[in-house]
This record gives C-alpha cells, sequence and structure tokens, in this order.
C-alpha cells in the first residue's frame, strides 16, 4: 500500500432521466484517459458538501442544489491513498460542460460502461447496477 497521506476527496454521482455523468481525466492529470464520477480534493477548512458544490462548479459549471452522502471508500493507487466520499447529486443548476477540456458522457447503471473506469470507482459501479 501506498504510505503517502491520505487525501480526502469528492465525488458526485449526478443522475438525469435515469443515468449517470461520467468524466475523462484530461490530459496532463494523473491517470489521464481514464474516466470517473466527477469532483476532487477536500480542501483544508472546506466541508464535504463545500468541496462537492465547488468541485462541480469549476469542473462543469454546475451548482448541486440537492445531494446526499452515499457512501466511503478508501483506495490505494500507486501514487497516492485516497479516501473518496460518494454523493447522489438529483438535482443542479446549469447544464455540465468539461470546463477543463474533459470529455462527459450519461451512462446506464444496468449496462456495462463502454468506457475504463478508475480501479477505486468499480465497485461503485456495480453498487449502482443495483439500485
Amino acid at each position: 500500500m501506498n504510505t503517502a497521506k491520505l487525501t480526502d476527496v469528492v465525488a458526485g454521482i449526478i443522475w438525469r432521466d435515469g443515468r449517470f455523468l461520467a468524466v475523462d481525466r484530461p490530459e496532463g492529470k494523473a491517470m489521464a484517459g481514464w474516466w470517473e464520477f466527477p469532483g476532487g480534493k477536500v480542501n483544508e477548512g472546506e466541508t464535504y458538501g463545500q468541496a462537492l458544490a465547488r468541485e462541480l462548479h469549476e469542473e462543469l459549471g454546475i451548482t448541486p442544489t440537492e445531494f446526499d452522502y452515499w457512501r466511503e471508500k478508501v483506495h490505494a493507487y500507486e501514487h497516492a491513498t485516497v479516501r473518496l466520499r460518494f454523493y447522489h447529486v438529483r438535482v443542479f443548476l446549469g447544464e455540465p460542460r468539461g470546463l477543463e477540456g474533459q470529455r462527459l458522457k450519461w451512462l446506464s447503471p444496468h449496462e456495462p460502461p463502454n468506457v475504463p473506469f478508475l480501479p477505486a470507482d468499480e465497485e461503485v459501479l456495480a453498487q449502482l447496477a443495483r439500485l
């Protein structure tokens, strides 16, 4: 396991019409080309909800207005160990767009994704299919 300090991360499972939003990691970021749930690191002094709202606004240009904590997962990558807090985002203002150069895709939880997801998200994908 990676001995680096644990990094707190929030991730939004953004829903629309029974599908969730996935984004790819753009060039220049660790694990570029892999797909994930949008979100990012929690800054010092931020609550998890504040971090989620900030990250979704910065990355996608949306403001989540109704979201609920779902689950937490710790995952060790070679370069970092992250503690992910996943939130279901059911209502948001704005139209999602990739403000950091990422591509967006709406996916059904009941069909296998046709894109490679980050290893930390694979178990979450399987759980979404059972909701």
